[in-house]
């Protein structure tokens, strides 16, 4: 029997929390120093800086259209989150461009960079953890990762790489490296934070309910799922595994899924490149196989 899943206030008050280091960092170290910044955030600094529009509202406009469109491809709870990720990231917004905050680093564009990747890191994997996201690009990159079986990952490092290319409309290439600089840390920092950043991610999941846990990963995230025969090295009872490949914001949600199934499965998340070697293919419900 699956458990009715509902809106949990410490996931909420979790991705609240990201947003604000999230929007601390933004108004804070980013806007200040000339950093730009990859997917949706980087667009509203963009129309920040060529027509001098508050990001705070911008980054509700960009998503409202976005949200409309893949609505249906986001789970009820992850459609939720999001809505709810995108108007606390634009709130604080609003309130830390209007609350006076200097970080004195002497104008060194290098700690500039890393507070940067640090702030945005931490904000978003609290948030990514936490089942949530801050819309933009995710919502494409899910969108086209369904329609045309592209991993999100390769999505959105292009769009991000496509908004930084832009992005040079209103800063040079000395704070465009600066940029990247702060790119980096927010990835090993997110990685740090929640397991993994743009990097796909396995799990795998032990449990009597195995049939039922696999259908509803392909069902409710849309990720293909393979069986692992495995058996136990002391009672030698010979079971099914569930293997799923996720991307890094879909974990918490899986956990979610196979808690609801069965609140004792055992689940371990792994690195995808640990797993799938040579020959290797899980099955997936577009009939897509990944080897």
């Amino acid at each position: 029997m699956i458990k009715k899943e509902s809106i949990r206030f410490k996931d909420l008050f979790m991705i609240m929390l990201g947003c604000c280091l999230y929007g601390l960092g933004l108004a804070a170290v980013n806007i200040p120093n000339h950093l730009a910044e990859g997917g949706a955030t980087g667009i509203t600094l963009i129309f920040r800086a060529l027509f001098h529009i508050d990001p705070a509202y911008t980054t509700i406009l960009i998503n409202i259209p976005l949200l409309v469109i893949g609505y249906r491809f986001l789970g009820k709870r992850a459609l939720y989150y999001t809505i709810f990720g995108t108007l606390m990231l634009s709130m604080w917004l609003w309130i830390w461009q209007r609350v006076p905050i200097n970080i004195d680093i002497s104008h060194d564009m290098f700690i500039a960079g890393i507070l940067a990747g640090l702030a945005g890191g931490f904000g978003s994997g609290l948030v990514y953890r936490f089942g949530g996201t801050t819309g933009g690009t995710d919502v494409i990159a899910r969108i086209i990762e369904q329609k045309r079986g592209i991993p999100m990952g390769q999505t959105l490092f292009a769009l991000d790489a496509v908004v930084l290319t832009i992005s040079l409309c209103y800063i040079d290439v000395r704070q465009m490296m600066y940029t990247l600089l702060a790119a980096f840390v927010f990835s090993r920092i997110v990685t740090f934070t929640q397991v993994g950043s743009y990097a796909e991610r396995g799990i795998l999941v032990i449990s009597e309910s195995y049939q039922l846990i696999a259908d509803q990963l392909m069902i409710e995230l849309q990720r293909g799922a393979s069986f692992v025969h495995v058996q136990g090295a002391y009672s030698k009872d010979e079971k099914k595994m569930v293997f799923c490949v996720l991307s890094a914001n879909e974990l918490s949600e899986a956990k979610r899924i196979v808690d609801a199934i069965d609140p004792h499965a055992f689940i371990s998340v792994i690195d995808v490149h640990e797993v799938i070697g040579e020959g290797f293919t899980y099955d997936s419900p577009t009939g897509k196989k990944v080897s």
